[in-house]
């Protein structure tokens, strides 16, 4: 069955064109989304992602049209519109129409479904490769859409068959383009508190990790990163996923290591079980 999108108030079919070419989302990049998805039809620590939709709105001073109820209740909707056991979310909040091309006068909201992405299960055994890249992301605890540098770098990463980019300024590693960063070095989780956006997979991986190993958040050397026993990234759609190489350096013995292992077991359990 077809996927559908509200917008404003409204249900469309998900082929349905809406935005006009005066949104500020266009014009100036002024927008934000968040994207999650359901385990056994129940959307996965929705109280989280809401939250933080909240506030990267707040932050960007973008009045949101309605509140937690209200999506909740076009969340089911959609879902049962969709007639899949398990779909993903996108939600986005842009500026709305502007006719000088800069004043916000009232924001618009789309959420939709979408299919689940495809499961990697093959990388999250293997591990992926990341290119170190010399950036940080302006206003970080925004999910905003800026993504210029994922797609500016497509390329580049194609061509050394590396599946991401690992931000770091002035030797600091923060995050990937899309996901959080982990080391683990013996029995200690590390992971870096600034500069990245507050994943909700990350805050899982950290509270799952807690009585198993001592976790910290702190600043991370890309040297440190290099010098770790094990690598590996969080997302809505990585899950746990191992990083086993950075550039022309493998991480460990560049394979997965037995921390990620149990960490992405326990991740399995928790997602295995949710809602039920």
């Amino acid at each position: 069955m077809p996927h559908y999108q509200y917008f404003n108030g409204q249900i469309y079919p998900i082929d349905i064109p809406l935005f006009k070419a005066t949104d500020l989302g266009l014009l100036r990049g002024y927008g934000i989304f968040d994207y999650f998805r359901t385990h056994n039809g129940v959307p996965f620590r929705w109280d989280d992602y809401w939250q933080r939709f909240e506030n990267s709105a707040r932050l960007l001073q973008l009045e949101l049209p309605i509140n937690k109820q209200e999506a909740t209740t076009i969340l089911a909707d959609l879902h049962r519109k969709s007639g899949e056991a398990e779909v993903a979310y996108r939600f986005l909040l842009t500026g709305g129409y502007a006719t000088d091309s800069v004043t916000v006068l009232s924001p618009n909201l789309l959420m939709r479904t979408e299919a689940i992405s495809a499961d990697n299960n093959a990388a999250r055994t293997k591990g992926i490769k990341v290119l170190p890249y010399d950036y940080v992301r302006d206003l970080p605890e925004i999910k905003s859409t800026h993504y210029i540098h994922m797609i500016l770098m497509a390329e580049e990463m194609k061509k050394h068959q590396a599946a991401d980019l690992l931000y770091h300024k002035n030797g600091a590693v923060s995050e990937l383009t899309r996901s959080n960063i982990f080391i683990i070095k013996e029995d200690t989780l590390i992971t870096p508190g600034q500069h990245v956006l507050h994943g909700i997979t990350r805050r899982v991986l950290m509270e799952l990790a807690a009585p198993h190993l001592d976790v910290q958040v702190r600043p991370v050397s890309l040297e440190e990163l290099l010098q770790a026993d094990e690598v590996f990234t969080t997302s809505s759609t990585k899950f746990v996923m191992p990083v086993v190489q950075v550039g022309d350096q493998l991480i460990g013995k560049g394979m997965l290591g037995k921390h990620t292992t149990y960490l992405q077991q326990l991740f399995h359990q928790l997602t295995a079980g949710w809602g039920k």
